[in-house]
């Protein structure tokens, strides 16, 4: 945005999109979570894993999670503050609940990346989301031999409360129920991620959606979503609004937003950080 009305014409004209759409299919990615206040490096990395980065000279929290540990103890040791503090402490500046104040009156769907949990946390009805790469609150076989998923809540709180020496007791390491092999997270990284039931429910109400608003007034709202999967929400939605000639589609990052000059006459694309643009709405 090159200027402050500049600034002001797009928020103006962002309001009106979503005071006239008459559905609303959010696509979120990591940049809306990161706005919220969900940083994976800086202050918040180095107040939590200090003893990791000092030990193994990790930069940032994501990438720490991919190291190949000695053992399960201390591997749990690092997984479970991970998860603690992105899935079940209360970080959200604000940001997710002035998103759902702005839709939650609307007929709304949600597709997400994000597997932190914080859309029903904000009041967002579970029923209206799809969060396609897993969610921090669930462990799976690491195998796996059987699709199906498990609450970790108190297995991960646990293990934050009596880890030591950046090790956690190790009748604390979660294993299989099934079959005895150490769990894992289910988080989408390679071709073990399990779709348990409730993953296929909500990929069925997801299409149902779609199919339900086919051709309707829709505008398609994506939050923070990058390049690493554009497959997913962003490559999708700007098919789905050239195959739709009342559909609209809106984009806010902090950098690098953009549409095809196929649909440039009925999208808006702004560059900015996305809690600042949902506090001016």
């Amino acid at each position: 945005m090159t200027s402050t009305k500049a600034c002001s014409d797009k928020i103006q004209r962002f309001r009106a999109l979503l005071q006239t759409a008459d559905t609303l299919i959010i696509g979120a990615g990591a940049g809306l979570s990161t706005s919220a206040g969900f940083t994976y490096t800086g202050q918040r990395f180095e107040d939590n894993f200090a003893d990791f980065i000092q030990k193994y000279g990790f930069s940032d929290m994501y990438s720490g999670g991919f190291y190949p540990f000695e053992s399960l103890e201390e591997h749990w040791a690092y997984w479970s503050r991970y998860v603690f503090i992105n899935r079940y402490t209360d970080s959200d500046n604000g940001t997710y609940k002035r998103l759902f104040a702005l839709v939650k009156d609307k007929d709304y769907f949600v597709l997400t990346t994000n597997v932190d949990h914080q859309f029903q946390k904000a009041g967002f009805d579970k029923h209206r989301l799809f969060y396609t790469q897993g969610d921090y609150g669930l462990f799976q076989c690491s195998a796996p031999c059987h699709n199906a998923t498990y609450d970790n809540e108190k297995a991960i709180r646990d293990m934050v409360a009596q880890q030591t020496n950046m090790k956690v007791p190790t009748e604390l390491i979660p294993h299989c129920p099934v079959c005895g092999r150490p769990m894992t997270m289910n988080l989408r990284a390679d071709d073990t991620f399990v779709q348990d039931d409730g993953w296929y429910r909500a990929s069925k109400r997801y299409a149902d959606f779609l199919r339900r608003h086919k051709g309707a007034k829709v505008l398609f709202l994506e939050l923070g979503v990058g390049m690493n999967t554009p497959g997913i929400i962003k490559y999708p939605f700007w098919q789905m609004t050239a195959e739709n000639p009342k559909a609209a589609y809106a984009c806010v990052n902090l950098e690098g937003a953009c549409a095809p000059t196929k649909i440039k006459d009925r999208s808006l694309c702004v560059n900015a950080d996305i809690g600042a643009v949902l506090q001016q709405l």
